[in-house]
């Protein structure tokens, strides 16, 4: 099967939101997220995305159905504790372009998907006069009991695209796990390349 991926319009963005935050739940209930997501809090997180100021979302289509999304912004405009993340280090923030999250439904993976989706915000970002670009990853131990036996952290992927972990940049999220009562704070490490 042949997909379509492309740089949604704000009014495609608009219309997408609900289709976008329903994969977001899908997908991070898997290793290495295990996030227990709802609705009504995706819908807030992802409102920024309508402001179309700066936004880039981008589409995995396979038969006109969204199978996958990945998005970003400046990293200014992202959630606080994400800025905060850098208090330490001599990292101009208005200098930063965040990509954010991508996520695509397991049968469509291992056709370059991912590659299109840094592709085509990493152009985003400079184009829009941003010169590095980062993104950030949950950090799990490696005996964590719901770790699947056959898991490839995508560690190789992102240095081939020429990112490297931000030493001492991580940012501290709560989220409650799949099978757990009450949120716990996870550990996120930052990565990034100069554009």
């Amino acid at each position: 099967m042949t997909l379509e991926i492309r740089q949604l319009t704000p009014l495609e963005i608009k219309d997408a939101l609900d289709e976008i935050a329903a994969l977001r739940i899908k997908v991070f209930r898997e290793w290495p997220y295990l996030y227990d997501g709802d609705l009504a809090y995706e819908r807030h997180y992802l409102a920024p995305l309508a402001s179309g100021h700066e936004v880039i979302v981008v589409g995995a289509f396979a038969d006109d159905k969204l199978v996958g999304a990945s998005n970003g912004m400046p990293l200014t405009a992202h959630a606080d504790d994400f800025s905060t993340a850098f208090s330490g280090s001599d990292i101009c923030l208005d200098e930063v372009f965040y990509c954010a999250e991508s996520v695509l439904l397991p049968a469509h993976r291992g056709q370059g998907v991912g590659h299109r989706f840094f592709d085509l915000r990493e152009a985003f970002a400079r184009s829009l006069g941003y010169n590095l670009c980062t993104f950030c990853a949950v950090q799990r131990q490696t005996d964590h009991p719901s770790r699947p036996e056959k898991y490839r952290p995508l560690d190789a992927f992102w240095r081939a695209r020429g990112y490297t972990p931000l030493a001492g940049v991580t940012a501290k999220f709560d989220w409650k796990d799949v099978g757990d009562e009450h949120e716990t704070a996870k550990s996120l490490q930052f990565w990034a390349r100069v554009l």
